[in-house]
């Protein structure tokens, strides 16, 4: 497997992506210096992608001084094949009442943090598609892609409908982030069609899904639903979706057969299951330390078999869901899944 990916013919990306949400401040305490060294640990092991998000709280400055160090200690080219992807992320509340200049606004910010003159990639992210600015907010992003302020733009997971409008708007995506992973299928359900005909491709989360996809899971009785944070009981829900515990350890348990194979553990070979999949340039993997990002930049180095990949679909077959298309279950706040979601993150809101 390459460990890079076109993703425009001018703009290669790793296909492991450095997650940035463990290290903000809602994670627990942060030692910045032994923050920017892991940073700079994981672009020297090949992972030189970046992911943060102005609601990342920290985060983009973190980078930013990554950034600055590898340039005064390697020099500017160095630096510049570090690539950090941003999203950009309006509270529900501002939505009725979004404009040009508030993400003008976050846009700026975004580029003080990260100490830059251009994003390399921005991903807008839409609450409540009652509120119809979504297209507008695009489209001034792009004013900033044509001012030479953002290089590329991309989405955060929009479903199918709204992708439509977006890209009939004239809105050039390179990208979509969003939830891809053995238990969570729904990019395939509509996005993917829409991926094919446009030429954008998928950036994952949720590979690991928060961890569920571990050896430290297989084997073991099912949990209540009083998991230890809220990114657990999120893929617990999925995990039930996906047709319950049962089923769940028979995942596990091919995921450990392939991964025997390889000398690997579970994780890395549920990430890079979802690297073969269509239309998927990279995935976004969260790393606690220099170890971890070490065994994650080993992710791009598994090339799955046919019996491989037999194997491990044997047991998706056989789910149930989650169905619908990407997000859908996360947006409705009433619902199982969206009711635990945090809708207000701008401004240290929780």
């Amino acid at each position: 497997m390459t460990r890079t990916f076109e993703l425009t013919p001018d703009y290669a990306i790793s296909r492991v992506i450095r997650g940035g949400w463990q290290l903000a401040g809602g994670h627990g305490a942060i030692d910045r210096a032994q923050a920017v060294d892991d940073l700079i640990a994981a672009f020297d092991a090949g992972i030189k992608t970046y992911d943060c998000a102005d609601i990342y709280t920290g985060v983009e400055e973190l980078i930013g001084a990554a950034r600055l160090k590898l340039a005064s200690e390697r020099g500017l080219d160095v630096a510049a094949s570090m690539k950090v992807h941003t999203k950009l992320v309006p509270d529900l509340e501002i939505l009725p009442r979004i404009s040009r200049d508030y993400i003008r606004g976050i846009v700026e910010q975004s580029l003080k943090r990260l100490k830059t003159e251009r994003l390399d990639l921005v991903q807008f992210h839409w609450w409540d598609y009652s509120s119809k600015g979504y297209v507008d907010a695009m489209g001034w992003l792009d004013e900033m892609r044509a001012e030479g302020k953002v290089r590329n733009l991309g989405t955060t997971n929009f479903d199918a409908p709204r992708l439509t409008e977006i890209i009939g708007a004239g809105v050039p995506l390179v990208s979509q982030q969003l939830q891809y992973s053995v238990l969570d299928q729904r990019p395939t359900h509509h996005v993917a069609e829409l991926a094919a005909r446009h030429g954008f491709k998928f950036l994952c989360y949720g590979s690991v899904a928060g961890g569920f996809l571990s050896d430290r899971w297989l084997g073991q009785p099912e949990p209540d639903m009083h998991l230890e944070n809220r990114s657990l009981v999120k893929y617990k829900l999925i995990i039930d979706d996906f047709g319950g515990w049962d089923i769940y350890q028979e995942l596990l348990g091919s995921l450990r057969g392939v991964a025997d194979r390889h000398g690997v553990d579970i994780a890395t070979i549920a990430s890079a299951w979802v690297l073969t999949r269509e239309h998927v340039a990279a995935v976004i993997v969260g790393a606690r330390n220099q170890s971890h990002a070490l065994a994650n930049a080993g992710i791009m180095d598994i090339v799955l078999s046919a019996e491989d990949l037999a194997d491990i679909g044997a047991v998706i077959g056989r789910s149930t869901g989650p169905e619908g298309d990407v997000y859908t279950l996360e947006r409705d706040r009433t619902g199982r899944h969206g009711s635990i979601m945090h809708y207000n993150l701008n401004a240290g809101k929780k």
